[in-house]
């Protein structure tokens, strides 16, 4: 403003030198016509001209007088002004030279303890499932598609697998032939002890008889010998019988698992939910194990994974509470609950796995759907507010005017946080709570400076949102 006021009086002083120079100008014309017309001197000149009339005393005076009138407008026009600003400004730089200079500050505040935590999430079935062939064929007939809703045990598709049903009969036949043979081995066994019997007997006597010398030792050894030979048949016998009976399990065995195997050419659903997906049609070779038929999932109750960042990490914990907003219906809110934590953050992303589930009796909510997940999580140790307007952002970081107990300015470097608009957090500082800094601080208000400071009144004190 002092520049304008001195630039103004300038161009108004170059305005009145301006017009004493052009009517000085006109004095000094005025009077080299005078003296031309002296040299010529009195009376009518030559070739009838009539000689110029000379200026009269009267003329001369107007424009003396006119010359002073300009000289006086043009001192107080400009002089005076002049003189009166100077003043004014020389007395306006005393008085600020006296007195510190006036900042608009705000104090900083601590954060509320409960904070709103809003994060994305993906909504996805709580119990999903592939159903895939257990029986190698082709597939005959399917009863289901995609968004069809089934029961636990219903059907869905059928496989046709004719070598499956040879290899059952064929399994069904050994198990007859192992019986057979086992059969063959019992009555061997009962051979072999009928043998072991009458050896016994024999022996027994020949060894009565030799004690009498009735008989010959000889006769008497080989009789004893002949026992023990049929007692070694019999344990063969009964060997064998145990082999074929073992026999006779393992192909019925075999037999059963055909027949589950078969059992599974019906393709059945194991639990009660929709179909989400159809991978194969009517007439498609289909092996054991490894072909997808379809995808269940039951989406009466669904569930949401979200990330959870180290910072707020700590406050969630199993039974905190979620409302989920999915952006195609915005005026459903959706209420749920933390199930469960992994308890460890992901080392890529230095955040926490935590799953929300939550009611879909509805059907509103489908697997796939991108949602807002928000929290209402206490903090063990809320961070610092500043207000947005106190940030000054420089080469070096960003950084706030600290008004000192002194009232002097200090300059301190931060580590921001969350930007809320009006407020932002302050994680690292030398700041506390209650401090004062200046707002929208100017290039005036240098490190040291000493200040006057006047606090801004807003309602509810300046606090930004949780």
């Amino acid at each position: 403003m002092q520049n304008l006021d001195k630039r103004d009086d300038s161009a108004a002083t170059d305005s009145m030198l301006e017009e004493l120079r052009q009517l000085r100008r006109k004095v000094a014309e005025q009077e080299r016509m005078l003296s031309a017309e002296g040299s010529r001197g009195h009376g009518p000149a030559h070739g009838g001209v009539q000689p110029r009339r000379k200026p009269s005393a009267g003329d001369l005076a107007f424009l003396v007088l006119a010359a002073v009138g300009a000289f006086v407008a043009a001192f107080f026009a400009g002089y005076l002004p002049q003189s009166k600003r100077q003043a004014e400004l020389l007395q306006s730089a005393g008085a600020e030279g006296k007195s510190d200079l006036q900042v608009t500050v705000g104090k900083v505040v601590k954060a509320p303890g409960t904070t709103n935590l809003v994060l994305p999430g993906n909504i996805q079935a709580v119990t999903e499932a592939p159903i895939l062939a257990r029986a190698t064929g082709y597939l005959k007939k399917r009863y289901v598609d995609i968004g069809d809703h089934v029961r636990e045990g219903q059907a869905v598709a059928e496989i046709e697998a004719p070598e499956l049903t040879q290899q059952l009969q064929q399994a069904q036949a050994a198990v007859e032939q192992a019986g057979a043979l086992l059969e063959q081995s019992s009555a061997g066994l009962m051979q072999g002890r009928a043998n072991e019997q009458l050896a016994r007997t024999t022996a027994e006597r020949y060894a009565s008889l030799v004690k009498r010398g009735a008989v010959a030792k000889q006769d008497n050894d080989n009789f004893q010998a002949q026992w023990e030979a049929q007692k070694a048949n019999v344990l063969a016998l009964e060997k064998a019988v145990t082999a074929a009976r073992s026999n006779v399990a393992a192909a019925a065995a075999n037999v059963a698992r055909l027949k589950e195997i078969d059992s599974h050419r019906v393709v059945t659903a194991p639990f009660a939910g929709v179909i989400t997906l159809r991978n194969v049609d009517s007439g498609a070779l289909v092996n054991e194990g490894s072909t997808l038929l379809f995808r269940i999932a039951q989406t009466n109750r669904v569930r949401t994974y979200i990330n959870v960042p180290q910072s707020e990490a700590g406050g969630m914990k199993v039974g905190v509470k979620a409302t989920l907003t999915i952006p195609n219906l915005p005026s459903q809110k959706f209420e749920g609950t933390v199930t469960h934590t992994s308890d460890a953050l992901d080392p890529s992303s230095r955040t926490l796995l935590a799953e929300i589930q939550l009611d879909n009796k509805a059907g509103l909510l489908m697997p796939g759907m991108y949602a807002q997940v928000s929290f209402k999580m206490a903090r063990k140790e809320p961070p610092l507010l500043i207000r947005a307007d106190t940030l000054v952002i420089r080469a070096d970081g960003p950084q706030v005017a600290k008004v000192m107990p002194d009232k002097t300015i200090h300059y301190e470097k931060l580590t921001l946080g969350r930007d809320f608009g009006e407020t932002i957090e302050v994680l690292t500082g030398g700041l506390a709570e209650g401090d004062e800094l200046v707002a929208n601080p100017g290039d005036w208000v240098q490190e040291k400076t000493k200040v006057s400071p006047v606090e801004i009144k807003t309602e509810g004190g300046g606090r930004g949102r949780g």
